[in-house]
């Protein structure tokens, strides 16, 4: 058996290829990151985005009182079917919903760099509103991934998903307020 010779195992080819995907997926991590803290933030845009969602048709989708009357009205198999159907369209409303949160996490960081300290306030309240917003459309999203999956299941409250909405709707007015007679935010634009 010759020496200084090294051989390959399949294990530490594997465990190499693993090394060379993570710092690919690192890099890629630290790309998409700095891409997103250099990008101007279009305020109209992202309001627009977040203010598309009709959030009364998503509280009647996940309605436990629709439900109930929907559970005792249908025959089982029909039931089935009509709560699969509402839970994928309340789940594309959640997915949508975590879009329009990020949309508000851009405009409250931008708000964040005013020079007037009502203008920041609110910016710093309407990005921990759309954080917050973002972590209660996850969870929603799981919950009703397995309402589609397992619809015979009672239906347990979902996240205060439309109460954190309706809070950073509520934020989003009041910095829209405050910053009308503002020029223009740091870091955004206006179309």
């Amino acid at each position: 058996m010759e020496q200084g010779i090294s051989t390959f195992t399949p294990a530490m080819i594997v465990a190499w290829t693993l090394v060379a995907v993570s710092f690919f997926a690192l890099a890629i991590l630290a790309y998409v990151a700095i891409r997103s803290r250099t990008r101007r933030v279009d305020l109209e845009k992202s309001a627009q985005a977040f203010r598309s969602l009709d959030i009364a048709a998503f509280r009647n989708l996940v309605d436990a009182d629709e439900e109930s009357f929907l559970r005792n009205n249908l025959p089982p198999t029909k039931f089935r079917e009509i709560k699969r159907q509402r839970a994928w369209a309340a789940l594309l409303y959640a997915w949508e919903a975590g879009g329009a949160a990020t949309a508000l996490a851009r405009i409250g960081q931008a708000a964040q760099q005013s020079s007037d300290p009502k203008i920041a306030a609110s910016g710093a309240e309407l990005a921990e509103n759309a954080f917050r917003l973002r972590l209660q459309t996850v969870g929603a999203g799981l919950h009703l991934l397995t309402e589609i999956l397992v619809p015979d299941l009672q239906r347990r409250s979902l996240p205060p998903v439309v109460d954190q909405y309706e809070r950073a709707a509520d934020t989003l007015f009041r910095l829209g307020r405050f910053s009308s007679g503002a020029p223009q935010l740091a870091g955004s634009k206006r179309a």
